[in-house]
């Protein structure tokens, strides 16, 4: 592993700051949001790796694996950011899409970043989840270097799980580790090497493209809503019958009262309004259809 920096473009200068601190506070939020612009078409770059990625985490997750994002620093967070809003967000079993960091959950508020070079660590930590061949691991590196998801993505591949790593550097290191390489090149950062800018940026955009589109795929979404959002508070309550109201012609008052019936199951919910059956009538529709509710709604008894 070559310890130079030098020849990373996260760790390159950005000429059009070069003399930030002489910049009027204007000055600098406009360079930072046009710099900004960058990464979205950057994303779009490296479109036809992150379907690979989705096409490979739908397929397991389908068959019972799961999905772990494994980093350090910022990007260790951003995994733990991702991971732990499939919950809430589509009733996802909280073992589906996990994340691991290095220096443990405690570094998420208070950085350890020693933690991110021992590669024996980032494999230990991994293979305390007893990982299997049905199982997809995310190794996340803006530099494409970081010893500890290295170590993970090296026992992944051991086992036989899927790997895939997300950079923001051509010819990473992490990207000789995994199966699906994606590297979101986008360019020197307004701070240089401060990597919590454009390429986290990056990289928290690719991580929910990859965990929503996988979840879709999974048939937790009904046209564009959130039908296996899991109804836990007031808000999300609100929105589960916002949903029903959305798929059929029922009445707010009659949203509430299905949502209640159907035990604040959105899915149920919805084919019993659809489909005009009770609660247990919907479940095994569900059921018959693997839990696609599009199935469930559509075809005949």
């Amino acid at each position: 592993m070559t310890d130079s920096l030098t020849c990373l473009t996260t760790e390159k200068r950005n000429e059009r700051t070069n003399h930030m601190d002489q910049m009027s506070t204007s000055e600098i939020l406009s360079v930072m949001n046009e710099e900004d612009h960058k990464v979205a078409e950057a994303v779009k770059q490296v479109l036809p790796a992150i379907t690979t990625a989705v096409d490979h985490i739908a397929s397991a997750l389908k068959k019972g694996g799961r999905l772990f994002y494994v980093g350090a620093g910022t990007s260790g967070r951003l995994g733990i950011l991702d991971a732990s809003e499939c919950p809430p967000t589509f009733m996802a079993d909280p073992e589906m899409v996990q994340a691991v960091m290095a220096g443990g959950g405690q570094a998420f508020t208070k950085a350890k970043e020693n933690s991110e070079d021992d590669v024996l660590q980032g494999g230990r930590d991994i293979q305390a989840n007893k990982l299997t061949n049905q199982d997809v691991v995310v190794g996340i590196t803006a530099s494409g270097r970081t010893p500890y998801p290295i170590g993970a993505l090296e026992h992944a591949s051991k086992v036989g799980a899927y790997t895939i790593s997300l950079s923001c550097n051509r010819s990473s290191e992490i990207s000789d580790y995994a199966e699906c390489p994606i590297e979101v090149v986008v360019g020197p950062e307004v701070l240089t090497g401060s990597t919590r800018l454009k390429s986290a940026t990056a990289h928290k955009m690719v991580l929910n493209m990859m965990s929503t589109t996988a979840m879709i795929k999974l048939g937790k979404v009904y046209e564009n809503l959130m039908v296996d959002v899991h109804a836990s508070n007031h808000k999300l309550r609100e929105r589960a019958k916002s949903i029903l109201m959305e798929c059929s012609t029922a009445s707010y008052e009659e949203a509430e009262q299905t949502l209640k019936d159907a035990k604040l199951e959105v899915k149920p919910a919805i084919v019993m309004l659809k489909r005009s059956v009770s609660y247990e009538k919907a479940k095994q529709l569900l059921q018959g259809a693997g839990g696609n509710l599009r199935k469930a709604v559509e075809e005949s008894s």
